[in-house]
């Protein structure tokens, strides 16, 4: 009973410093005023700011145009590649694995300098283009390890019977194949998007000037003091992730029911 205690008093604790934080800067989007200490009245007056600034909305803008188009490629390749690598002996399956996790567990920092450096050597501009190649390169990882699981789970024999019935190979593969990697698929795109609305560091050093996203845009307000209307920014975006995780969730959760 004593271990039953320690253990959800820890979990609580963990929790509380988690989730404390992200709840007063929601509370604090709602405040009339300025103040991070004391509460003065409810007013959306944050959230009306937020939309009629243009650096703010041309933020969001791009967050989300990256976002989604990144997240887009980076399904179609990544699903590919999982096919492809499903399709491998253990050896080389083992080794393009490995290749794969690399860009996972390397630093970000690492990560950003070296595309820098990569799109300066080749005599590349850092713009929109840049930072959106730079997300699609780290989002591909995310939806290998997502849809290969389904991959192993699909049975071959099905793609075989529809070829043999006549169907092409990729007439087979989208009747039969893609349907049963579906939720992997929908899995990884919900990942790649979570993981670029995040991503700082690797934007910071790939985006040229004038290109913002939320997060470079709320270090660079760091730096002469955050505008309220900037949790309001911050508070939309953890309702979106937090819906995005929870979709993300309920379709697994359905794909093991069934």
């Amino acid at each position: 009973m004593i271990r039953t205690f320690i253990k959800r008093t820890y979990l609580t604790l963990i929790l509380l410093f988690t989730y404390v934080p992200i709840v007063a800067m929601i509370v604090l989007s709602f405040n009339a005023s300025k103040s991070r200490v004391n509460f003065t009245g409810f007013s959306l007056k944050w959230y009306q700011q937020m939309f009629a600034d243009r650096n703010i909305v041309s933020a969001l803008q791009n967050t989300i145009s990256i976002a989604l188009i990144s997240s887009l490629v980076a399904v179609v390749i990544g699903t590919l590649a999982a096919v492809a690598i499903s399709t491998m002996s253990r050896n080389r399956r083992n080794i393009y694995m490995s290749i794969t996790n690399i860009p996972m567990l390397n630093a970000d920092v690492a990560t950003g300098i070296s595309l820098m450096l990569c799109f300066i050597t080749f005599g590349i501009s850092l713009s929109f283009k840049t930072v959106l190649i730079s997300h699609i390169t780290f989002n591909i990882p995310y939806v290998i390890l997502s849809v290969l699981p389904k991959m192993k789970g699909a049975s071959i024999y099905e793609y075989e019977a529809a070829r043999d019935l006549g169907a092409t190979s990729l007439q087979a593969f989208f009747k039969v194949v893609l349907p049963e990697i579906m939720p992997g698929v929908v899995s990884g795109f919900m990942l790649a998007v979570t993981m670029s609305l995040d991503d700082f560091i690797i934007t910071h050093f790939t985006r040229g000037a004038g290109i913002n996203t939320i997060s470079t845009l709320v270090y660079a307000q760091v730096k002469r003091g955050l505008n309220p209307s900037l949790y309001a920014l911050s508070s939309i975006m953890f309702v979106s992730v937090l819906i995005i995780l929870l979709i993300t969730n309920f379709v697994s959760s359905r794909e093991e029911i069934k």
